[in-house]
């Protein structure tokens, strides 16, 4: 037996109106239709970026700085909201892999640019094809003209959440808990 109810099994794929009154079908519901998307998103994304060291934050730092080039490692891992520990052992594996080189900072000897090398780039436009496919495959219920609106809508949503809840580094988010530190 369906937990659906038949109307709402009928729709199709267009979506179905929240209704206001109590006993709304879940798939009216804004949590639920995020959740399902995501977690969609997640399994297919993991999938297009398995053997990736790091996988969705390796692909992160491959993407950063192949588009806006080399970058110190501690600026890296605060624009990705990565804990620097965590970075390092990430940048150790994408490095042995080939992937990412560490060259010394010119403007101060202490610090290590993070650079993606001719592997590197490689296999970004690899894994931004492979992307691409998951992107396809998940958006294909929509039209062109839909999946364009789609996304100009998630994006605006996206930015006015992290304007209001904006990513940190974990690192600046612990200091700032810690007792020592009040």
């Amino acid at each position: 037996m369906s937990s659906t109810p038949p109307d709402v099994a009928t729709r199709g794929t267009r979506g179905v109106e929240p209704a206001v009154a109590s006993g709304a079908p879940v798939e009216a519901d804004l949590g639920w239709a995020l959740g399902v998307v995501f977690r969609r998103y997640v399994k297919a994304s993991a999938a297009a970026l398995e053997g990736l060291p790091g996988g969705p934050r390796g692909y992160q730092v491959l993407a950063t700085t192949s588009a806006e080039g080399p970058k110190r490692q501690l600026d890296l891992a605060a624009q990705l909201g990565v804990d620097r520990t965590v970075m390092t052992y990430l940048l150790d594996d994408l490095e042995k892999a080939g992937l990412v080189q560490r060259r010394p900072d010119p403007a101060d000897r202490r610090a290590r640019l993070i650079a993606p090398t001719d592997e590197g780039h490689e296999a970004l436009c690899d894994l931004e094809r492979r992307l691409r496919a998951t992107e396809d495959e998940m958006l294909g219920i929509l039209d062109e003209s839909e999946r364009s609106s789609f996304r100009m809508l998630l994006q605006r949503l996206a930015m006015k959440a992290n304007d209001v809840d904006p990513l940190h580094n974990a690192c600046t988010l612990a200091e700032a808990d810690d007792p020592v530190n009040t």
